[in-house]
């Protein structure tokens, strides 16, 4: 229970009871974090639904819906996926792009490119229909499951920073357990839509591969950071993927 509240607490604005962030109550928070994705999705379609029952237009229900995952988050993702594109944009050594990271100021690119993501999830949102909500929403807890992973399992940049304490509390069992949770959320997707649950996994492996590929070249391993901007990156090309194919 700690685990799940520490998962909560600290991936999400929901309100959570206090306790104490002890290496214990660490250890597996990484299990719980997909639940926020459920969560996430959950609110989704509430809000999908909701406003199309008030006869809210398209373009004010896609973006609504563009920033539910930030005011559900409090945008913690978002600041990963910003500050990796200032560190990326700089052109730097990967010690200096590693500093970036850690610069609590924004950058023009920053600036600039979460804009357009929040232009294209926009966009996007406004030409899902009923017969395409449930499979992206389930694209939110499939984005974290991919994330955690990611976590307990590629090289880290840093010894310390969130991802290390992360990695460094988690214990073998954690994988385990979210290769069971990526099974399961797999074969939920395919269940719900085998045609946009086979786009989700395609998608989502093509940006898992290219993601271990950036941070490795780039920064030498993975951040906190760099978990965010690829949640982020993974959820925006979930969304795509799925009204793409569902227009063809």
């Amino acid at each position: 229970m700690r685990s799940l509240i520490i998962a909560f607490s600290m991936y999400s604005r929901i309100p959570m009871p206090r306790c104490e962030w002890d290496e214990k109550g660490m250890k597996y928070s990484m299990c719980f974090f997909p639940l926020v994705g459920v969560v996430l999705g959950m609110c989704s379609v509430g809000v999908y639904f909701g406003l199309g029952a008030l006869k809210f237009g398209g373009i004010s229900q896609a973006l609504v819906l563009a920033v539910v995952p930030i005011l559900v988050t409090g945008g913690i993702h978002m600041d990963g996926y910003l500050d990796t594109i200032d560190a990326k944009s700089s052109w730097k050594s990967m010690e200096e792009k590693l500093q970036i990271l850690k610069d609590p100021h924004m950058g023009a690119f920053a600036c600039i490119y979460g804009i357009v993501y929040l232009l294209l999830s926009a966009a996007f949102w406004n030409e899902v229909g009923a017969g395409e909500i449930f499979s992206v929403a389930m694209g939110y807890i499939f984005s974290r499951i991919m994330s955690a992973l990611s976590v307990v399992t590629f090289r880290k940049a840093k010894k310390e920073g969130m991802a290390a304490a992360s990695a460094n509390a988690s214990s073998g069992l954690v994988r385990w357990v979210l290769i069971l949770e990526f099974a399961t959320c797999a074969a939920a997707m395919l269940a719900v839509c085998p045609l946009y649950g086979l786009v989700s996994l395609a998608v989502g492996a093509c940006c898992f591969g290219w993601y271990r590929h950036m941070a490795y070249k780039n920064f030498g391993g993975i951040t906190g950071d760099l978990a965010g901007y690829f949640l982020q990156v993974c959820e925006l090309a979930v969304l795509a993927g799925i009204v793409l194919v569902a227009k063809l």
